[in-house]
């Protein structure tokens, strides 16, 4: 939750509690009218955590179904959870890069684009990215959908100063996770985000925050939650049928926050955001944030889906598909086991009163048992029960067939292990690319959101970041510069994403790919030979980069080139250890790469006098 000023179009009594109870009727209208979705969402947590006897009543409500007979089977065989898991475990690999595009071919415009780059690298590393992508794909994945939320922070952000009240800070951009639990469109016919003439963000917070915060005394309340524990969670997993039910809690003094935000309109030309808190008014103003394109105000939510759906705002989970499978197999796999605990145990027929049948009801036929019956009636006898039929075991194999046809998951990815009738190299290496490439829609979605983020991050710097600020930058080859930037020299927000969809491209695939090139002699200069920067980017692609750090002596010559590039003025005449055509090779590299640009001509000329002197040594005058 971020801090607002506490800006209002009215400051009339009345007209504040019409405005909070305008928020809430909306708000109510609209939970009803996703109540739908919602219980989608609730079932296919359920049947992920493996309560799977449970369904969707008339009246509207998750509830458990009953047995047909008491001595029924009622196990949990839970294929579900293994899916989401390895899906989770495939889609772990999508982290992307984001680049962004120089605006022009200005050499401002491509430092611009150089440093907006690096910004974006350290606000991703500083909010920890890679899990809250963890995160809002968990949410995809379970329930279809799920939100990143973009926005300004002022109480975050560098130290400027202290006052009274504590201390002041520069601000920083905040990115969130929000579940789809907290998202309301203002019709779930909308597509896109942006479709929405108005969305409602609704979180509860405890009362002694929101107080702090908004200045406000508002008094907290209990507020339902929808929870499960991890007990329950990992009992699911393991197949067992007591599962905790998913169940609804209560948070004990908190406030509802419902934050509204309207799309600019001619009515509102800047858009419009009311934060309600409890019943209290406590913000009505513009829309604070120029997240969309071309400087306008915008939402600061972005969308990651599983599966697109068309003509809905949400998503749809792969467990929605898979549920009727799994009924289908847990319903197959306990009437199997039935009968073969009537095959083991047997059925016994017994003429009426020439047995005590209450003792065989409690105590059964134990091994050594003595069984009595009434002379002169027939003795008690099994009945034939047959075998297992054959159908039961092939129902069995199409069911699991049908887990891989809808989830995208098949037997490689899930257990790891190949279909026996595959041994040919080639054709195993085919079904891995085309199992990698079933959850590539999937990659691209997360690849699609991450983009967005990192152009709403640019633009938020953009608006706010109006003082200079201190960024320590490391450039392509590991040396480490300090700029000082403000948000006005972020000429261009267009982003792209660097990497290629590392699904369909795996670590080892590149290497494989680079060792061909190394060996047919294609990463060689003309005279068949490997330079040593060649040759380290090699090694690291591999993964030997500290190795060859630590054992080559050309490594530390080329780092102490480069430092000297960047501080001429420091640097003495050469010395006799240096290797002087690794020096001259960096220093020459540093003159005809745009990076001189930055520098003085006085800087490149004394690089300059500096290779000259390296040459001299060389040459031995």
């Amino acid at each position: 939750m971020e801090n607002q000023n506490k800006t209002k179009y009215y400051y009339d009594k009345e007209q504040d509690e019409f405005i909070v109870k305008t928020v809430l009727e909306d708000y109510k209208k609209r939970q009803e009218e996703r109540r739908n979705q919602e219980l989608v969402w609730e079932l296919n947590i359920n049947y992920m955590i493996g309560n799977q006897y449970s369904c969707i009543s008339p009246r509207g409500e998750i509830e458990p179904t009953e047995k047909n007979f008491y001595w029924e089977s009622r196990e949990v065989f839970n294929h579900i959870a293994p899916i989401i898991e390895t899906r989770l475990s495939k889609l772990s690999k999508v982290r992307p890069t984001a680049s962004v595009r120089p605006s022009g071919t200005e050499q401002s415009d491509v430092y611009c684009a150089k440093l907006s780059k690096s910004i974006l690298s350290n606000i991703f590393n500083k909010s920890n990215m890679s899990e809250l992508i963890s995160m809002a794909t968990m949410w995809s994945e379970i329930t279809g959908t799920s939100f990143y939320k973009v926005c300004w922070n002022t109480d975050l952000g560098d130290t400027i100063a202290v006052s009274d009240k504590g201390e002041i800070k520069a601000g920083d951009v905040d990115i969130s996770v929000c579940s789809p639990y907290e998202i309301f469109p203002d019709s779930c016919a909308n597509a896109n985000v942006d479709d929405c003439a108005s969305i409602i963000h609704a979180r509860s917070y405890p009362a002694s925050y929101v107080n702090e915060v908004y200045g406000i005394k508002e008094t907290g309340k209990d507020i339902d939650s929808l929870v499960f524990d991890e007990m329950s969670y990992r009992s699911g997993i393991a197949g067992r049928s007591n599962v905790t039910k998913l169940t609804h809690v209560k948070k004990h003094d908190n406030v509802l926050v419902i934050e509204r935000y309207e799309k600019p309109s001619k009515k509102t030309p800047k858009g419009r955001l009311t934060i309600v808190a409890g019943e209290s008014l406590v913000y009505d103003g513009d829309l604070p944030f120029c997240v969309a394109s071309n400087g306008k105000r915008g939402y600061p939510f972005v969308k990651q889906v599983s599966s697109a759906q068309i003509g809905s705002f949400w998503g749809t989970s792969i467990i929605e598909r898979c549920i009727p499978v799994q009924r289908a197999y847990n319903a197959l796999k306990n009437r199997k086991h039935e009968f073969i605990a009537r095959l083991s145990a047997g059925v016994l027929a017994v003429e009426d009163g020439s047995v005590d049948v209450d003792n065989l009801e409690d105590e059964g036929l134990a091994p050594g048992k003595i069984l009595v019956y009434r002379a002169g009636s027939e003795k008690p006898t099994f009945m034939d029960a047959g075998s297992v039929p054959k159908e039961i075991s092939d129902e069995e194999e199409k069911l699991l067939a049908e887990f891989n046809i809808l989830s995208g998951v098949s037997e490689i990815m899930r257990d790891s292990k190949l279909p026996t009738a595959v041994s040919s190299g080639s054709a195993i290496t085919l079904l891995i690319q085309q199992d990698e490439t079933r959850l590539s829609a999937t990659a691209e979605y997360i690849r699609t959101a991450v983009k967005e983020i990192a152009e709403k991050t640019i633009r938020l710097y953009k608006q706010f970041a109006n003082s200079k600020r201190l960024s320590r930058i490391a450039d392509e080859n590991g040396a480490i510069e300090v700029y000082y930037w403000t948000g006005a020299e972020l000429s261009s927000d267009d982003v792209v994403l660097d990497t290629t969809n590392e699904l369909t491209e795996s670590a080892v695939q590149k290497q494989s790919l680079l060792l061909e090139l190394y060996s047919k002699g294609l990463l060689s200069d003309e005279n068949g030979k490997i330079s040593n920067r060649t040759r380290v980017k090699i090694l690291e692609s591999l993964g030997f980069a500290s190795w060859e750090n630590s054992q080559d002596i050309s490594i530390m010559h080329s780092k102490k080139a480069i430092k000297e590039n960047l501080n001429i003025e420091e640097v003495e005449s050469p010395l006799e250890v240096d290797d002087h055509k690794i020096h001259i090779e960096e220093h020459t590299r540093f003159l005809i790469s745009d990076e001189s640009k930055k520098f003085s001509d006085e800087h490149n000329q004394k690089i300059l006098e500096h290779i000259k002197q390296h040459k001299k040594l060389l040459n031995g005058e």
